[in-house]
Order: C-alpha cells, then structure tokens, then sequence
C-alpha cells in the first residue's frame, strides 16, 4: 500500500473528524478506494472506534434511478442507521464519471427530494468529505494516474494549521461587513448582503482537502448577473457557460452553452434551488489546476463559488432566514483576471491576490 494512502487516512481520522474511543463510524467509498477504507479501518481501530462500511456503486444507482417510477420515499433504514452513528466519512471515486449521464433531470430531482431527510442527518453529525485518486477522476481531469495521485495527496496534505492562519485573515474582513460584491469581466456584476452571517474557515475538517471561506447571502438581497466560467459536473455531465440573473435573491434567468437541461432539473427540484445557499471564496493555492472536481476546483486560489440550493445552518444569523433545498450546487467564477472582490466598498482581492497577500494592488 501507498504509505500516502495511511497518511491520508489518518488526516482524516485525526484532523478532519477526531474519531475518539467507542464511537460509531460510518464510511461510504467504492470499491476503487478500498485500499483507503483498509487504512481507515485500521485508523479506527488503533483508536477504539467501531466503523462499518458502505459500498458506493454509480452502476447500481444508475440502474435504480433508470428503472424505478420516479415516485420515492425515504428509505428510513438509512435514514435509522445515520441517526444511530457518530461520525460519517464519504470517499469520492470514480470508474467513469459519467455512469449517470443518462438518468434524466426530473428523476434525480425526484430522488434528492427524496433523500433531504437523510442528507439532513448526516450532515448532522461529523462528517468528513474526501477523494481518493481513481482512473476515472484521473482521465476527466486530463492527468496522468501518478500526476492525478500526485495532484490529490498534494491537496490533502497540507500544513492545516498553516493554512487556518492564512484564511483566517479572509473570515475577519467578512465577519463584521454588510455587503459583498464580485466583479469579473464584462458579464459578473452581482452585490449580496451577509450581515449577521458567519464566514467559516475551511482547513481541511469537513472537506478534504479543505481551503476556502464561505458564508451565506441574506436570502433575498443576492442582485445582479454572474456569468460562471468554468464548467461543472453534475449527475455524470458537463454544465459549461452558465449565465445567471438574480433579482431580489432569485434566479430569474438563467442559461447555459452546454446542457442546459441539467440546469432545468435543478431549479425545479423545490423552491430553495433557485436562491444562493453559500458564498465561497477559493484560497487552496496547492491547488493549481481545474481538475473537473468540485471537491477540488471550489477550493483553487484565484476563484469565487457561489451554491444555488440549502446553505450550512451554521453560516445563517439567528435573526436570518436559512435557505433550504434538496439541493446545493456550486458553480465557479475565474477571478484570476479583470476581476475584484469588494467588501463594504472596499476591494479586498484583485485578479486573485488578496489585501494581505504580497503584490496586492501591483498591475
């Protein structure tokens, strides 16, 4: 075994979600990832906790969405089991990243209606995102396999320590500001309101790897146009140039240069998935490449993520309203060029380098 593949595990166990004596883990990857699940067996046990495992099967679940009625119901037995564990490792990776490409829209829109109840729960508990290095993620990132294992371990591995100081910087602009605006180009124009919204420090806890800022927008004051320039993959396809009209915190309009029916399928899933969930400010500068993962891509220095669907309750005032959704989908902006963050009226990052990075405010 790749001795990164221990020292994977044992981040995750550790620092991500401080796994403790006698708790009950749950641990969901495929089988591609078993040589991880091995190590985080063994993690768990050096530490006296009791994990069980779950299969993910992208072939199992195609076939389920394409052959059920489109009428679901929670499956409480998962739903049961979520609410008896203390802690929920998830592992992504992929044979073919577009085994689902074929499931319409409606259907996964149905299904994750569906599963709210059960996502509820387990991102009640700790729990802790992660990726191990596949083929499959490798080939639709452009990457060699040892590049793309390179490329992973790299971002899991980071000083987290370091990197909390680093962010925290970003979380102190954002904590006591009212407004945020995100300029890029001549077609991102888009002003919200985040005040009594936390910004959080994401160092590698619940994602990992972890490197970014976020926080939620004041449900109804998100106005203006945001042009999405990097792609995204959703249920096994490529979204590419989506453009987005908020007005009064909705999307109002919206199109896209390539399968613009996924989008369709989003925004009709509840009334949530057409309002922002999540401001999300990329500040990861290891890593340095688009990789057609939103794990990764969200967190790249030199970019701004902002999520149409439920927004983290623990970013939401108490005197603010929580968007709720079965959904929660992230889109990226470039922000490397022609592009400013400003907060308050004051510029905080320019073409990617923030007011406390050196060379801020340099052409």
């Amino acid at each position: 075994m790749d001795p990164r593949v221990r020292e994977h595990a044992r981040t995750v166990v550790d620092h991500s979600a401080g796994i403790e004596a006698g708790e009950q883990v749950v641990i969901s990857a495929p089988a591609a990832a078993s040589d991880l699940v091995v190590a985080l067996y063994e993690e768990c046990a050096d530490r006296g906790a009791h994990p069980v495992s779950l299969r993910r099967n992208a072939r199992a679940k195609r076939a389920f969405l394409r052959n059920h009625d489109g009428d679901f119901e929670t499956p409480d037995h998962l739903l049961a089991m979520y609410d008896e564990m203390d802690a929920y490792i998830a592992v992504l990776g992929d044979v073919n990243a577009t085994e689902t490409a074929d499931v319409d829209p409606e259907t996964n829109a149905a299904y994750r209606r569906a599963m709210k109840p059960v996502l509820e729960e387990r991102l009640s508990r700790t729990f802790c995102l992660t990726q191990y290095p596949t083929s499959g993620n490798a080939q639709l990132a452009g990457m060699s396999s040892e590049a793309y294992e390179n490329f992973v371990w790299d971002a899991v591995g980071l000083d987290w320590d370091a990197q909390r100081e680093h962010q925290a910087r970003m979380v102190e602009i954002l904590d006591d500001a009212d407004e945020v605006r995100i300029r890029s180009g001549e077609r991102t124009d888009v002003t919200m309101r985040i005040a009594g919204n936390s910004a959080l420090n994401d160092y590698g806890e619940k994602n990992l790897p972890g490197g970014e800022v976020f926080t939620a927008p004041v449900k109804e004051s998100v106005e203006g146009e945001v042009h999405f320039d990097m792609p995204l993959y959703r249920q096994g396809r490529e979204i590419e140039d989506v453009r987005v009209r908020f007005e009064e915190g909705r999307v109002e309009s919206y199109s896209a240069g390539r399968n613009a029916d996924v989008l369709d399928g989003i925004f009709e899933t509840d009334a949530g998935a057409r309002y922002l969930g999540e401001l999300g400010i990329g500040m990861n500068r290891a890593i340095d490449q688009f990789s057609y993962n939103m794990l990764f891509d969200e967190k790249m220095g030199d970019t701004v993520h902002m999520a149409v669907g439920s927004a983290y309750p623990e970013t939401v005032g108490e005197d603010n309203e929580t968007n709720e959704s079965a959904e929660h989908v992230d889109m990226i902006v470039d922000m490397s060029d022609e592009s400013v963050i400003e907060v308050d009226g004051e510029v905080v990052q320019r073409n990617g380098t923030f007011v406390f990075e050196e060379g801020f405010g340099e052409d």
